[in-house]
């Protein structure tokens, strides 16, 4: 059954994905009536919502945008932070909805950010205990390897679902000033374009947060069933 879960999960995951990047690629190519870039949208964001000391820059890579709360940096990709699409706003807005959740001290945000340290640790552990700890309790019927390595990935899981209301409402930041600030950002068609890029962005959190459970049940699973051989 958890291996079942699994293959489902990856599956879906694989067309969300591909859907995800299939709208982006699509609303990358349909540029702003306002003729803003990405590095534009965010500064006039930002402003709106009175914050002044946050930097936005350009890193390498291709969706690699976020938003770090240890710098206070608004970081774009090269095509958010000059491209002048509905994606480039969308995304641009969305990173910005972090830093004003940042700004306004949102819950969410902020035990999501005090677990990463040990969220990293946890991550690391997982890279080694799982395969090892199933190896061992094959070949010996120890489980306490495998146990480890279940609590790292039940902590992962975790964090991945706490990031979900953190990812969904900085978008519902994001279109509510899109929305506020009127033809001179989005028109209504544009507005529609940008929220329907964000929903399938978000979708791609939902299906990481699933899969992270998919795998805890399967590895739970082969852990408990060993527990009652």
């Amino acid at each position: 059954m958890g291996l079942f879960l699994l293959i489902a999960v990856g599956l879906i995951s694989f067309a969300v994905q591909w859907r995800f990047k299939s709208k982006f690629k699509t609303y990358s190519e349909i540029g702003l009536l306002s003729g803003l870039s990405g590095k534009e949208i965010a500064e006039k964001m930002l402003a709106d919502h009175g914050i002044a000391d946050v930097e936005i820059i350009s890193v390498e890579g291709q969706l690699t945008d976020h938003y770090n709360p240890q710098n206070k940096t608004v970081n774009l990709s090269p095509e958010v932070y000059h491209g002048k699409s509905v994606a480039s706003a969308a995304v641009a807005a969305h990173e910005c909805g972090h830093a004003v959740q940042h700004a306004k001290a949102y819950s969410w945000l902020q035990f999501r950010s005090s677990m990463v340290p040990v969220v990293s640790l946890a991550s690391n552990l997982i890279q080694w205990t799982l395969f090892i700890g199933v190896m061992i309790m094959v070949f010996s019927g120890n489980p306490y390897v495998l146990a480890i390595g279940v609590a790292a990935l039940a902590l992962v899981t975790l964090f991945s679902f706490i990031t979900l209301p953190v990812e969904f409402d900085a978008s519902r930041r994001a279109l509510a000033w899109l929305d506020t600030s009127g033809a001179s950002i989005t028109n209504a068609s544009e507005h529609e374009q940008a929220k329907d890029a964000l929903w399938w962005a978000a979708m791609t959190y939902v299906i990481a947060a699933l899969g992270s459970l998919a795998t805890l049940v399967y590895y739970a699973s082969m852990l408990l069933g060993n527990r009652r051989d």
